[in-house]
């Protein structure tokens, strides 16, 4: 089983103001996937809070991978995918590609996502939206590649050679 955190990137949710329904939204799908969610934190759109608790947790060693949801709109607060930026050691541009492309099936704003994804180390770290159901949406546009993304990552670079009868 795969270990994951999910970090919850909301002011009013890391308040209490408002119930955070993206978080579990994420931690649920990804536990029908198969994965253990091994970390569920809510912190509020701090540049420096997010890279810091980013960048910890991928250096742990405990975790496979890291999805954040919120933070990745427009709004003057929405910070995450620069603070994710902050700490990848290599960014995968295709995967917020391809969360966007998927996402305007459903409506035209998925457009407006600045989300991002990449690697620390031998983490991925993925920005889903701050929705419930455009961050299970965008995590399902790239959930297949995941685990060829995770396997690279622990050094699993052999590629299958087709046969030729």
């Amino acid at each position: 089983m795969t270990n994951a955190a999910v970090l919850t990137i909301s002011d009013s949710a890391s308040a209490g103001l408002r119930a955070d329904r993206s978080g579990p939204a994420v931690r649920d799908r990804l536990e029908q996937l198969g994965w253990s969610v091994t970390v569920m934190e809510t912190i509020p759109d701090e540049a420096d809070q997010i890279g810091v608790r980013l960048a910890t947790l991928a250096d742990g060693g405990q975790i496979a991978a890291i999805f954040t949801t919120g933070g990745t709109g427009v709004a003057p607060r929405d910070v995450t995918p620069e603070a994710t930026r902050a700490v990848l050691d290599r960014e995968i541009p295709g995967l917020g590609e391809l969360m966007r492309a998927r996402g305007r099936e459903s409506t035209p704003l998925a457009s407006l996502s600045r989300s991002v994804a990449g690697t620390r180390g031998r983490v991925l770290i993925i920005n889903l939206p701050g929705s419930p159901k455009g961050a299970v949406e965008s995590l399902d546009a790239i959930v297949e590649l995941v685990p060829h993304v995770l396997e690279l990552l622990g050094g699993r670079t052999e590629h299958a050679v087709a046969r030729q009868e």
